[in-house]
């Protein structure tokens, strides 16, 4: 590949970078969250098969989602790496989303059957923005 299709790879338009801006506040915000205002309202997600502390686990995940929101605003030169760990991040912590529908947890309003399932199609929405705003699915589409 040469060095013009590579540099071409490389860029992003402003309507990505807007929306990986908007979801690194998003996942910055939700980090604090897990950390203060939210964290009880986090502990409905967590799943009762998961074999750590509930509320470590909040404060863990709150961690990393404030490391990779600021990863995704600060780190653009690694933004398509980002965008893969960010990924593989909503992936892991979508069965804590299912855990509340079959647990029958109300957390964040969701406190109906019908929210909470309606929820659940939002998460690869956020896999998705993810890996267009970073251009890592461009990127691995081009490879």
């Amino acid at each position: 590949m040469n060095t013009t299709n590579t540099q071409n790879l490389e860029k992003t338009s402003v309507v990505q970078n807007i929306s990986r801006y908007i979801l690194g506040l998003f996942l910055t915000t939700a980090g604090i969250s897990h950390l203060t205002w939210s964290r009880t309202e986090f502990l409905a997600q967590v799943p009762p098969w998961i074999p750590v502390n509930a509320d470590l686990v909040v404060l863990l995940s709150g961690v990393v989602e404030i490391a990779l929101g600021l990863s995704l605003i600060l780190l653009f030169k690694y933004r398509i790496q980002v965008g893969w760990i960010v990924a593989a991040f909503f992936v892991l912590v979508f069965p804590g989303n299912i855990a509340q529908l079959v647990e029958h947890r109300n957390a964040f309003g969701l406190n109906t059957e019908l929210a909470r399932w309606l929820r659940l199609p939002f998460q690869p929405v956020l896999i998705l923005v993810a890996l267009w705003s970073t251009g890592a699915w461009h990127s691995w589409r081009a490879k």
